[in-house]
């Protein structure tokens, strides 16, 4: 990463709650940044439309993010040189105590977006941070350090999202979490659909370029180009500059359903590529991915590989895994064109693997060494066994299991849950996204064991906007199809609020009204607790 910096100032701040991005004053003077005029001509109009961000915190350092637009639409637009942009990380948000300043470049061939990994911080402190790239002030965003290791806070508060389909509502999930006063927001997938142009609601239709006669994304132009769309939506922005993601794909951000190098056509109705052909679009897409969002990982870029899963510290309390069930993963079994299939289809994939076994070995090796209070594994699909109606599938059964989801790899789930167990993992629970539905679960290594001891509790995060459809049917089922489920909500948008101590786990649903509208209430639809020691989620 290109980045100058001066020493730190080691004195304490005050924690203030940065409400919205709006909140600081884009008019306050950024100074000391030396911008040469040479790069500074390639700037003619204000380039901080997509707003900024900040990611992958540490005790002492945190990746800022920002790119530079002329036209959201075309990265050719802000011209072919590189971009010198200076920054600035302060301990308050008038920017009276800066910290840390430095100048990074805006390089062309990443569209000119800016990754600074800044250093010497404080842990467990309270940063605002903003660009400068010749006379123009970016928005400033706020920005908080983890914990020292070894230190025992006394809480950590967190929000959980995914799947924030554009052309299918609006997010005031978002301006709603912009107002919370976060830790970090974990988000886990479908940051964007490839797919689908039209949209009943005005304003959020899928917009080009995308690879002509298909309905599906394929080149980096078309990827950055829809990064952008996204980015350039306010609520989104505000949700970014409130506080530090940690961001991991599942399968929109490429293509729906893909596995590893396996691309799926269900949707774009074209001939299946061959893999050496979709390792170019998922290349494109990783880029892309990269671009736009805060992440300390860098991607060998033109290559399909970009490893993005990683953990996160909070001193003794909390263990956070991320991971990635999609670039590893083995292809779907049974062949199937849709998601749904026999639940033995899964059940007989012994050598199947959503996670490769390097990354299960990684995993393992991080729940052995945690002396952590809590031990989250954050991934993407759903991992309690799962019966959905037969009529999401249309076949004559009883009921079908999503292959794409852990059903589908069900002797992998199997053995990571018995791990939990012979492994000794202190109140291990495991984050989910998906199935734009929120479910609280119970999670055994025997789900046809009535009497199976929980080994740990699995809390789904809603979606932003992403549809749910089929509310009624798997609610009617519920009990009898998934017996190991505590709570059930397909009919509401939003995201989970996490307020975690050492003796309890408080998980919140938060949901808005509507997301037909850019404005609507957010609301606490339901609060559940796991309390430590004892696995399994209750109404609290």
């Amino acid at each position: 990463m290109d980045h100058d910096q001066t020493s730190p100032d080691r004195a304490p701040g005050r924690r203030t709650v940065l409400r919205s991005a709006a909140a600081v004053s884009a008019a306050a003077t950024l100074t000391a940044v030396d911008v040469r005029p040479a790069h500074a001509r390639t700037v003619r109009r204000y380039p901080f439309a997509l707003g900024v961000a900040s990611g992958d915190p540490l005790p002492s350092a945190v990746v800022l993010w920002t790119r530079l637009v002329q036209d959201p639409f075309s990265a050719a637009s802000m011209g072919d040189a590189d971009v010198e942009v200076g920054w600035e990380v302060a301990r308050d948000r008038l920017f009276r105590t800066v910290v840390r300043r430095g100048t990074a470049l805006a390089r062309r061939r990443y569209a000119h977006s800016v990754h600074v990994d800044v250093s010497g911080l404080s842990p467990a402190t309270d940063y605002w941070y903003r660009f400068r790239a010749a006379p123009y002030l970016s928005p400033a965003g706020r920005t908080r350090t983890t914990p020292a290791a070894g230190t025992s806070p006394s809480r950590v508060r967190f929000a959980v999202a995914s799947c924030q389909n554009f052309q299918q509502g609006y997010w005031p999930a978002y301006t709603a979490m912009a107002a919370e006063d976060l830790d970090l927001v974990v988000h886990l997938g479908d940051y964007l659909y490839e797919s689908d142009p039209s949209s009943a609601l005005p304003g959020r239709r899928h917009r080009a370029p995308q690879t002509l006669g298909l309905n599906q994304l394929r080149t980096l132009t078309d990827y950055r180009a829809r990064h952008a769309q996204y980015k350039l939506d306010p609520a989104l922005q505000a949700a970014h500059a409130a506080a530090p993601w940690m961001a991991v794909w599942d399968d929109h951000e490429v293509e729906n359903n893909y596995a590893a190098l396996v691309d799926d056509v269900a949707d774009t109705g074209a001939r299946l590529q061959p893999p050496v052909v979709f390792a170019t679009q998922r290349a494109a897409a990783y880029q892309a991915y990269w671009e736009h969002l805060p992440l300390r990982p860098r991607p060998v870029l033109g290559t399909p590989a970009y490893r993005v899963y990683r953990g996160a510290d909070f001193g003794t309390l909390l263990r956070l895994s991320l991971l990635d069930t999609r670039q590893y993963r083995t292809e779907q079994p049974g062949g199937f064109p849709g998601d749904y299939a026999a639940e033995a289809v899964g059940r007989a994939n012994t050598a199947g693997t959503l996670t490769g076994a390097a990354q299960e070995a990684w995993l393992r090796d991080r729940l052995l060494t945690s002396g952590a209070r809590w031990n989250v594994v954050a991934q993407q699909t759903m991992m309690m066994r799962t019966r959905w109606p037969a009529s999401f599938a249309g076949l004559a059964l009883p009921y079908v299991s999503s292959v794409d989801q852990w059903d589908g790899y069900a002797p992998q789930r199997t053995r990571i849950l018995r791990r939990f167990v012979t492994d000794r993992i202190a109140n291990p629970v495991v984050l989910s996204a998906d199935v734009h539905s929120t479910w609280f679960n119970d999670l055994v290594v025997n789900p046809d064991d009535p009497d199976a001891p929980v080994v740990a509790s699995e809390l789904v995060a809603p979606a932003i906007s992403s549809h749910f459809v089929g509310e009624a049917e798997v609610r009617a089922g519920l009990a009898t199809l998934n017996p190991w489920t505590r709570y059930f909500d397909g009919s509401r948008r939003g995201y989970l609020l996490m307020d975690v101590d050492r003796d309890r786990w408080r998980v919140s649903a938060r949901t808005v009204d509507s997301v037909t509208t850019r404005s609507s209430p957010v609301r606490t639809t339901a609060t559940f607790v796991v309390a430590a020691g004892r696995p399994g989620v209750v109404p609290g």
